[in-house]
């Protein structure tokens, strides 16, 4: 297991947390997902041989949150 930090901005709110939550929940290799509002960090752990940080960018950009 792995973790990462992403600072994900444009969060504000409770349905952006469950937003990103539920996005990163639905990749393939994804255990556990953190999210800070109050930081606009967002922490995953994650099994590497099947998820990649490039997939969880786009996972979260996808819903319309900018991943800097």
């Amino acid at each position: 297991m792995e973790k990462t930090v992403l600072n994900v901005q444009g969060m504000s709110c409770g349905h952006c947390e469950k937003a990103v939550k539920s996005a990163l929940g639905e990749l393939d290799g994804v255990q556990n997902v953190d999210v800070s509002l109050k930081d606009g960090k967002v922490e995953v752990e994650f099994d590497s041989s099947k998820a990649t940080v490039a997939a969880m960018k786009d996972a979260i950009e996808d819903q319309g949150y900018d991943v800097v």
